[in-house]
């Protein structure tokens, strides 16, 4: 009886390594990688530069909300980084689609990550770099949970039918 159970969990299982591995290679992440790595190139640069010095211009109040905010901003980058680093690695072969699920690798740190509405009083430009972080947070997001979904709703095609589709598609039919 076991014997019937666990190719039902290797279907699911090699369909998601399928799915992680068509998105390794796809434009959308080649898009979201380059998008990803400028967004964190430029928050750093900010911070270290110009923002350093904003920030010391801001009253004590809003220098307490800064610094908060631009610890939630290269959070939020770092975690997208991180994902994206794990997108690459199997894209690369260096890491195999499989192991890309474990929880360690996924998106995390939504509760620190979530938009706190204190930009009051803040930079504009500290402003435009937490909307845009937080946009691409959400996308990264919605693609984590595209791809790693547990939820048992969602189901692996039949693998007859998927099969039949790769037919369809090898011979244009």
């Amino acid at each position: 009886m076991s014997d019937l159970k666990a190719p039902s969990q290797t279907v699911p299982n090699a369909w998601r390594a399928e799915v992680i591995r068509d998105f390794a290679r796809s434009e959308l992440f080649q898009r979201t990688f380059q998008e990803g790595m400028d967004l964190v190139e430029e928050t750093a640069s900010y911070l270290d530069g110009s923002g350093r010095q904003a920030s010391k211009l801001l009253s004590r109040s809003a220098a307490l909300a800064y610094a908060a905010e631009s610890m939630r901003l290269t959070t939020r980058l770092m975690q997208v980084a991180s994902w994206l680093l794990v997108q690459r690695a199997v894209r690369e072969g260096d890491m195999p689609a499989d192991a890309a699920c474990e929880d360690r690798y996924r998106l995390a740190a939504s509760e620190v990550c979530s938009n706190s509405g204190e930009g009051e009083g803040l930079p504009a430009e500290l402003g435009a770099l937490l909307d845009r972080s937080e946009r691409l947070y959400e996308r990264v997001r919605h693609l984590d949970r595209r791809m790693y979904i547990e939820d048992e709703a969602v189901e692996a095609p039949h693998p007859v039918l998927s099969q039949l589709d790769r037919l369809k598609s090898a011979f244009g039919s």
